[in-house]
C-alpha cells in the first residue's frame, strides 16, 4: 500500500499544516511529507501547491487516488482511514462534543489568530490584546477546562487520549506561549502536556530550524 502524502507549509508559521501533521505523527501513521515554502516570490512554489490541489492552499493529503484538502477534512479522513487510532472518542456524546469544539476552532477565534500569528522564532514577550482576542482566550480556556473536567479521568488530553481535538488546538498552545498570554493553572497544565508530546516537540524543533523569514508575519 502506497504511503500517504502530506503537503504542508513552513513549520514555523503554518498552524493549519501543524494540525493534520500532528494527528498523523502522534499516532505513528506513516506518511511522506512535502514542505512547500509559503509566500515566496518563486512561481515554482505556487505551482507545486497547485499540483497537489487546485485550491492553492496547504495542507493537502494525498492517499492514492484520493485528495483531501483543509485541515479538519484531513483529520476526518484520517479518523475514517485509521479507526484503530481513535482520533474521535468512542462514546457518542463525547464524540459530538469533540466534533463541536473542533468545528469551533476551525471557524472561530479570528481575533486571536490575527493578533497572535504562529511564529515559533518570535522571542517570548507579551502583546497588547484587543477585547475580542481576550474573549477568544477566555473561551479557549473554558473549552479546555470543560473537556478536562468531563474526560480527564481517561488520560491527560482533552478527551483522555490524544485525539482530533488536541491536534486542532495544538497551534493555540504555541500562541499562548509565544505571546506570554496569562492563563489559569489548569490551562498551563494542559499546555505542558501538549508540549511534552514527542510529535509536538518534533514539529517545534523543525520549525525553529527553518531559516525562511516571512516579513508579513514578523510585525507582532
Amino acid at each position: 500500500m502506497a504511503a500517504l502524502k502530506l503537503a504542508i507549509g513552513n513549520k514555523n508559521y503554518s498552524s493549519w499544516s501543524m494540525r493534520p501533521w500532528l494527528a498523523l505523527r502522534a499516532n505513528d501513521i506513516p506518511f511522506v511529507e512535502t514542505l512547500i515554502p509559503l509566500y515566496t516570490d518563486n512561481p515554482a512554489d505556487k505551482e507545486q501547491i497547485l499540483s497537489f490541489s487546485r485550491a492553492g492552499k496547504v495542507p493537502v493529503l494525498v492517499d492514492g487516488d484520493v485528495t483531501v484538502w483543509d485541515s479538519l477534512a484531513i483529520i476526518e479522513y484520517i479518523a475514517e482511514r485509521y479507526p484503530e487510532v481513535k482520533l474521535w472518542p468512542d462514546d457518542v456524546a463525547a464524540r459530538a462534543h469533540a466534533r463541536s469544539v473542533c468545528a469551533e476552532m476551525h471557524s472561530g477565534f479570528v481575533a486571536l489568530r490575527n493578533e497572535c500569528g504562529m511564529n515559533l522564532h518570535r522571542p517570548i514577550r507579551p502583546v497588547a490584546l484587543s477585547a475580542e482576542a481576550k474573549a477568544n482566550v477566555a473561551r479557549i480556556e473554558e473549552i479546555w477546562r470543560e473537556c478536562r473536567t468531563h474526560y480527564g479521568a481517561a488520560g491527560p488530553f482533552l478527551f483522555g487520549r490524544f485525539g482530533a481535538a488536541d491536534a486542532m488546538y495544538a497551534p493555540v498552545v504555541h500562541r499562548l506561549r509565544t505571546y506570554a498570554i496569562e492563563v489559569a493553572p489548569d490551562t498551563k497544565a494542559y499546555m505542558e502536556t501538549m508540549m511534552a508530546l514527542p510529535a509536538f516537540q518534533e514539529w517545534t524543533r523543525d520549525g525553529l530550524a527553518e531559516t525562511l523569514v516571512i516579513a508579513k508575519f514578523e510585525d507582532a
